[in-house]
């Protein structure tokens, strides 16, 4: 480890070089082929028609995307119940990075464990699903955590979507070899595409680990305090996370930018999860390969969203953060619209190169402008990026259970996300509240 000055361009790339090494989980687990891989698990289709999507879990018979958006709720719940608590704990004692690795190989150790799901252990497939699900997203609390503190305010907004691209850039890399393996798996000596799925969860986590090193060698352990882990740090996440809500309270700018992002983001993380989902379920291939069609439409999502990360780097600093925020909701709404209506999977392609083009933006963005909203002389930052990810992860157990519960009710997908719309309208109208600012 080498200790380096902030803002030094060496330890702003090991920052971000985490993306790269962490957004493979989001791609091949979260996107791509294991929502495909549960689907071909779960549902019998018989000429193209759906037969059966039951599933039987603990003795219940489940809807199989009820099942998969109720676990996915609940370790999202599990995640913004422990973040604040463990953040609090990582600023106390001055160790975050040392938590940032823990819920790392936790997650990457889950995904090689996503090798061995089927139906007859499907209580250790659901297991490791969702260990992944918590270590991906314990371990951005932390990485988020770093960047007041490793970027000064006129860098963050730059390095912030540096990382989004890198990791589109090689989620994209590893979802495309693992794409060459299952189509071409006899030209890799396998008997059937079925071994080199699963054997994509294996890359994942092995990627995920391997170069996660990087970052761990260059970043700070933490704040520089040296106090001992007691039992009174036991409580400490919770004093913290007290102290922090009464700070975000006093701060105009800073609560009301919250409100929004809690809304909108609810929203996107929704559609990000259920999107291939809703290829699966509601499209009509006409006899094409889903599983192509369908990993190609989620590549088309990453390429373009470098474009939109590096477009709306450029925008932000044109016309500042929240009115470029502000824009990127409105073709939010405008997506989700035209999603309702889309029956083919060329229309399908064109609404992921849509979504590209603002998820890339939208993230980065929302990312470097809590940061900038923080009070300059803020020590416990994880603290503060505690209730950012609480936020999200609040919302996204909002966000799937509502997408459950219309999806049982009308039997589509479809009105789901049209009810979705209403989280970016109020997104809107609460940014349009935050106080001007300078940046």
């Amino acid at each position: 480890m080498h200790t380096l000055p902030k803002g030094s361009k060496k330890l702003l790339n090991a920052w971000a070089f985490y993306d790269w090494a962490n957004s493979v989980y989001s791609l091949v687990i979260s996107s791509a082929i294991f929502p495909i891989f549960y689907g071909a698990l779960t549902i019998t289709i018989d000429d193209g028609i759906i037969t059966n999507d039951t599933v039987t879990f603990l003795g219940i018979d489940f809807n199989n995307d009820t099942l998969i958006s109720y676990v996915t709720g609940l370790a999202f719940l599990v995640v913004s119940v422990l973040s604040p608590f463990l953040s609090g704990i990582a600023d106390y004692v001055g160790n975050k990075k040392n938590f940032m690795k823990f819920f790392c190989y936790m997650g990457a150790i889950s995904c090689i464990g996503l090798f061995w799901f089927n139906l007859e252990q499907l209580w250790f497939g659901l297991l490791c699903y969702f260990l992944a699900l918590i270590g991906f997203w314990g371990s951005l609390v932390f990485y988020n955590s770093y960047l007041p503190d490793i970027a000064f305010p006129e860098q963050q907004d730059k390095i912030s979507a540096k990382g989004y691209s890198l990791g589109y850039i090689g989620s994209v890399l590893l979802l495309l070899l693992c794409l060459g393996m299952i189509l071409s798996y006899e030209t890799f000596g396998f008997k059937d595409e079925g071994l080199p799925t699963r054997l994509s969860f294996i890359l994942t986590g092995v990627w995920w680990i391997v170069f996660s090193q990087y970052t761990y060698y260059y970043l700070p352990k933490g704040n520089k305090t040296n106090h001992k882990v007691t039992k009174d740090v036991l409580f400490n996440g919770f004093k913290e996370l007290k102290k922090i809500w009464f700070r975000i309270n006093e701060n105009l700018q800073l609560r009301r930018y919250l409100y929004a992002f809690f809304l909108y983001s609810m929203a996107v993380q929704t559609i990000m999860l259920i999107a291939t989902y809703f290829g699966i379920e509601e499209l009509d291939w006409g006899g094409q390969d889903s599983t192509t069609g369908l990993i190609v439409s989620i590549l088309l999502i990453q390429l373009v969203a470098i474009l939109g990360a590096f477009l709306t780097s450029r925008a932000s600093g044109k016309f500042g953060n929240i009115q470029t925020l502000i824009v990127i909701n409105v073709m939010w709404i405008g997506i989700c619209i035209y999603a309702y209506f889309i029956t083919t999977p060329f229309q399908f392609y064109g609404a992921a190169a849509l979504v590209g083009l603002v998820m890339g933006g939208i993230q980065s963005l929302s990312r470097s402008t809590y940061s900038k909203l923080l009070p300059r002389d803020a020590v416990d930052t994880a603290s503060y990026f505690s209730f950012y990810d609480v936020s999200e992860k609040i919302g996204i157990v909002i966000g799937m259970f509502t997408y459950g519960f219309i999806a049982q009710v009308t039997g589509s997908i479809r009105y789901s996300i049209l009810f979705l719309i209403l989280f970016f309208v109020l997104g809107v109208v609460l940014l349009l509240r935050v106080p001007k600012t300078k940046f």
